[in-house]
């Protein structure tokens, strides 16, 4: 290291100051482009003057020709099927449900909490279709209900 400064910083330094010229030193730093001293000239229409046309409208008018080249690339989305309602969300009774819990004496707390994360899955509102939640949501209420009752009787 020389004077705090390691060997490829000081000879980064020295080029630097090699390719320095008296002009470059001299030359006032100047804040904008050489050759753009002038505003940008944007196609004009014939029989319009340049300062009839509006600057800002050549973006807008850009955009149209983009969007319709866009639009008539793309073929036209089909339609949605309306959604079927699975067959298992009509079971809505406490009867059915039990029944597909199979809940019996013999379950322990850890099975009967894999059957209410095994009937989430199957059954969660967040899972199924908009117009059909209202029946999973009580098919998860009958389930949870079922369930915590069993795990009463358990302790």
């Amino acid at each position: 290291m020389l004077f705090g400064q390691s060997v490829f910083q000081s000879v980064l330094e020295r080029l630097k100051a090699e390719h320095e010229t008296e002009e470059d030193a001299e030359a006032p730093a100047a804040h904008r482009v050489a050759g753009l001293g002038t505003a940008l000239a944007f196609d004009v229409m014939e029989g319009v003057s340049v300062a009839t046309q509006r600057v800002g409208q050549a973006y807008f008018d850009n955009l149209e020709h983009e969007a319709a080249a866009s639009v008539a690339e793309k073929p036209a989305p089909l339609p949605e099927p309306d959604p079927v309602m699975p067959d298992h969300l009509t079971r809505t009774t406490p009867q059915e449900v039990s029944a597909e819990l199979a809940i019996s004496a013999a379950d322990t707390p850890l099975t009967l909490s894999e059957k209410r994360r095994a009937f989430a899955r199957a059954n969660h509102p967040d899972g199924v279709a908009l117009p059909f939640r209202d029946n999973a949501t009580k098919r998860m209420m009958l389930a949870n209900l079922l369930i915590d009752e069993a795990l009463r009787r358990l302790r």
